[in-house]
Formats: C-alpha cells, structure tokens, sequence
C-alpha cells in the first residue's frame, strides 16, 4: 500500500508545475470555494466524529480539539485568500555577483514529498492542503483517527478544488491508518519521502525522529512565564490568563509559571482579582512554600515532580518559586521543550539575560505567549512553529517550504 501511495504522490509532484505557476494562484482561490460548497457535508461528518469521541470518554478540552464550528470554516476560507496573497513573496530573484558569471538567480524549488503527521485539530488538514501544495509540494497528510470522517470531507474539497486549479489530484493524500501501520511504513522510504512534519506531543515527534527522513519538528509546547520582582503584576497576570485560557491545550499555552519569591504574595492576590466573576477555572498546581501565600478564591493543588516539564492540555498551570534570573533559565535549560519562553519585567538587565540565554523558538518579553504565530506576528500564514535547529526555526511560512537553487549565466565564461 505505501508503494502505490508513494508512487501517486511523486508521480504528482513530478507533473506539478514549477513554484509561481498561475495555477498555485487558482488553487488558493478555488479552494476556499470548494469548503464553503463541501460545508455541510464537512460539518455532518466532523459532528460524527465529534458525537463518537464523547461516546468514548474523552476529555472535554481534547473534544474541543476535534471540534469544527462556523468560525473555523470562516479561517480556513480567510486562511486561503492570506495564502494567495503572499506567493508572490516566494519569487526567483537576482543575486548581485562580481565574479565571472554576469548573472546568478536565486530560484525557489519545493521540498518534494512532504509527510505531515499530526493529532486531533482537522484545520491542520486543510493548513497541510493548502501551504505545501501552493509551492509545488506534494503531501501525504496522516492526521489523528478522531478526525477520520472529517478529513475524508475535506479531503473531497480539495480534490474538486485541485482538479479546477489543473493541478494533479495526488498532490494531496490523507491517509487512512489508525494502528500508525502505513506511517511507520512511510517513515522508512527516505528514497520517496523527502521531508516530515510531524505536529503534536513530544511522544508522536519522537516516535518520527527514529526515521531516517529530515523532519521539521513543531509541537511539544512544554512553555515558562518567568515573572521577576520589577514586573508590572497587572501586566503579568493579564499576561498569565491570555497565555493559559484562550486555549489550554494549545502550543503556545503556558504550562510553568516562573515566579519570583519576592512578589508572589501580591501577584496571587492580582491574579484572585482578575479571575472574580470568571466561570472559567484555572487550576494552580504550586510549590508548598508558596501554598499558603494563595487568597482562598484560587483553586490550587500540590505540585507534583511529573508536573515539571509537563503539558497540561488543561486549564492548569504549574507555579514554581525562584530566586532569580538565573534560577529561572535553569529551570527552563532542564525542563523546556524549546517552543516559547517568556519574561514579563521592566529590569532591562533581567530582560537582556532572558533574550540571550533563554534556547526557544520564540522569547516574548511583556506579553502573552500566543503571540507566537506568523499571522499574529505579521509572519504569514503558517503550518507549524519548528523547534529544531536546522532548515526553520519558529514559524514554518511558505518561504520555508521551499529550497533554493541557482541559475548562473555564464555569457561564455570559463573557470580555467
């Protein structure tokens, strides 16, 4: 089954046209034309998929995650048009030379095969249809067997999308393996598949690291708040709440509160202020020094040792007290993933050594982690925020779904 899978998709990639095509330009635009016709059709399958996760005990905010509403079906369709809008920043463009050729250009090519691995939220379907395909790519989208139906939906959309745009339908692939079978199959073609992007807990981008095949790694969103004595506490507990309750189980979400010893009295006591009237709870998980500085209007537990390092997935937060800076880039250096790492402060020094120590894809000085996101942060669209070191670091735009060549004219030249 992976041969004939893999022949499809390279076959696809290999009849695609080259990066810039008018047909990558029809292909955004008809494809947020095809969700809004294939919407009713999408929605029934995703409220299946939805109706039989609940039948099976899981966890509300992970039911959440599954979930397709009218909102979402409005970003997919916006996510298009934004698509649309930046190809024309993936150009070929001319390289100032003084050497023996007259003229060198920088020529994008696309990464070829792309394998996207990925749990639970089905817009990552349509991101993985969408981004990849609009530079040339060819994907092989394996999403999380809770979203099956509603993959299989969208799947319908954009191949009727494809097939309008003039763009081979193998182009995009979902695949339909809920035992990991065929993935663990496709994990060792690194002669087919040229790329994976694996999106989800630190268990599944693992379980992708034992293959051979790059990856551009994105997950594992293990984040730290370090809040410093200088900080502004209104500032730090708006900071806290945009961070965690938006979206518990998201990447960007803050899972550890760093919180200098010196002012966590008084920032428990900001923190019960902003909460009062909120039906939304937020769990502290805190240290047992720091347990009775807590106002009684705060629901806490004891933290635990497995609490460090640890996603929630919940409106939970583990609170560890520190002594300083460096206690808390320590802290972050042994149980950060990598992802985000903020600081709120208005000690300059304090907010330097955060900048320059702190090893994350993204450091946030004075605001709320979920500014880590290329439309938020004027980026671009995104399919992933890297973790790695290598190819891409943050943000995973279009730009970083290609490579690069050169086209050199050499007029007659010789090296000799």
């Amino acid at each position: 089954m992976a041969d004939g899978l893999l022949s499809r998709a390279r076959a696809a990639f290999d009849a695609a046209p080259p990066v810039g095509d008018a047909a990558y330009d029809r292909y955004c635009r008809v494809l947020g034309e095809e969700l809004l016709a294939h919407w009713p059709r999408i929605a029934a399958a995703n409220a299946a998929d939805v109706a039989a996760a609940q039948r099976l005990g899981m966890p509300p905010t992970l039911v959440e995650r599954l979930r397709l509403t009218d909102a979402h079906r409005d970003r997919m369709v916006a996510l298009t048009a934004m698509t649309r809008d930046e190809l024309r920043q993936v150009r070929e463009t001319e390289v100032p030379v003084s050497g023996a050729a007259r003229h060198v250009h920088r020529v994008p090519r696309p990464l070829g095969v792309v394998l996207m691995v990925y749990e639970a939220r089905p817009t990552v379907t349509v991101d993985g249809a969408l981004l990849p395909v609009a530079v040339g790519n060819a994907v092989l989208l394996r999403g999380g067997k809770e979203t099956a139906a509603t993959n299989a939906a969208l799947e319908r959309a954009v191949h009727s999308a494809l097939t309008r745009a003039g763009l081979p339908t193998g182009l995009v692939t979902v695949l339909d393996d809920p035992q990991r079978r065929l993935l663990r199959a496709l994990l060792k073609r690194p002669d087919e598949v040229d790329v994976v992007i694996p999106r989800g807990s630190p268990a599944l981008v693992e379980h992708c690291r034992t293959s051979a095949i790059p990856l551009i790694a994105g997950g594992g969103g293990v984040n730290h708040l370090y809040i410093h004595r200088s900080a502004d506490l209104e500032l730090a507990v708006r900071a806290t709440l945009d961070s965690k309750l938006p979206e518990p189980a998201g990447c960007t979400s803050v899972e550890t509160l760093l919180l200098d010893r010196a002012v966590a009295r008084d920032y428990f006591e900001t923190l019960a202020r902003a909460l009062a009237g909120r039906e939304t709870e937020l769990t502290l998980h805190t240290a047992p020094e720091l347990t009775a500085l807590v106002p009684a209007g705060l629901k806490t537990e004891p933290l635990a040792a497995h609490d460090l390092g640890r996603e929630f997935l919940d409106p939970v937060v583990a609170v560890v007290p520190v002594d300083d800076e460096n206690a808390a880039l320590d802290h972050v250096r042994r149980h950060g993933s990598g992802h985000t790492e903020g600081v709120i402060a208005r000690d300059r020094h304090v907010i330097d050594a955060f900048r320059r120590r702190a090893d994350a894809a993204m450091v946030v000085v004075n605001g709320s982690l979920r500014l880590h996101d290329g439309p938020t942060l004027g980026l671009g669209t995104e399919i992933a925020i890297a973790t790695g070191r290598l190819h891409v670091r943050g943000p995973v735009t279009l730009g970083a779904l290609v490579t690069h060549s050169y086209v050199t004219d050499g007029a007659g030249a010789l090296r000799g």
